[in-house]
């Protein structure tokens, strides 16, 4: 008589515990046993992080050589509405009926790794001379990074900002306070001032913003385009005024230049 190998016992019984575990696991009443896929978690939104991006950024930390410094100055500057525009106003100004060229420049010297710097706009209007400065900058969301970022997306559904102005990367941006004259007399105090290098808003002719892109999650922008924005805002609120303050000067320049 042959005898059977030890071996082959074991694989007969590994078969047979194997049948009996499968069988105790058979769904009963015709029930089908699903394996169901959890959801991908969404993407994060944040100031440095937007979800259908094509491609990556190194942020300017990562680069051995960033400084932080960031000299930039704006020219071809307009004007949204007039010092003396009777409320109810809109000083947004996204389809440009009210926008009108004045003179002057805008100056940024700032070091977004310190939050320190300089941020000054002289200007020619048809009141007189117009001096806006920033005196200290001031983190009002976390996203501002101290006062000063640098590298960020902000405004539209960015996460980061309101949504008076389209999603934007900005290169550079400053928050805080400041004051303003006119002819050499104090004209505002303390006053919350913001500033910001954009990709560009508007369109190069018609000066006009549009604020929802027609499809995809990019920023109604032209990233072909730089401009530069700020704004003095009262602390006194105006609901009848867009945006809605007592005070809000706005001005932007059309041409940016590095040093």
């Amino acid at each position: 008589m042959t005898m059977r190998q030890p071996w082959t016992r074991v694989v007969v019984a590994a078969v047979g515990l194997s049948a009996v575990f499968l069988a105790g696991c058979t769904p009963r009443g015709g029930e089908q046993a699903v394996e169901v896929e959890p959801e991908p978690e969404p993407a994060p939104v944040t100031a440095r992080s937007q979800p259908g991006t094509g491609m990556g950024l190194y942020e300017p930390e990562q680069h051995e050589l960033y400084d932080g410094r960031f000299v930039i100055t704006g020219s071809n500057v307009h004007q949204v509405g007039s010092l003396n525009d009777e409320s109810p106003w809109d000083h947004m100004g996204d389809d440009a009926g009210n926008v009108a060229p004045v003179g002057g420049e805008i100056t940024i010297d700032v070091d977004e790794i310190t939050n320190t710097g300089t941020f000054r706009a002289e200007l020619q209007l048809p009141e007189g001379e117009y001096v806006v400065e920033l005196d200290r900058f001031h983190e009002f969301s976390p996203c501002q990074d101290g006062g000063i970022a640098a590298y960020l997306f902000e405004h539209g559904d960015a996460g980061c900002g309101d949504s008076n102005w389209p999603k934007s990367l900005l290169y550079v941006a400053g928050w805080g306070y400041g004051r303003g004259a006119l002819n050499g007399e104090e004209l505002y105090s303390d006053y919350q001032i913001h500033f910001m290098v954009t990709q560009g808003m508007r369109d190069r002719e018609t000066l006009q913003v549009q604020l929802q892109p027609s499809d995809g999650p990019a920023g109604a922008v032209n990233p072909a385009a730089q401009q530069l924005d700020f704004y003095i805002r009262s602390p006194e609120n105006n609901d009848a005024n867009h945006p809605n303050r007592e005070v809000f000067d706005h001005f932007f320049a059309m041409a940016v230049t590095w040093q």
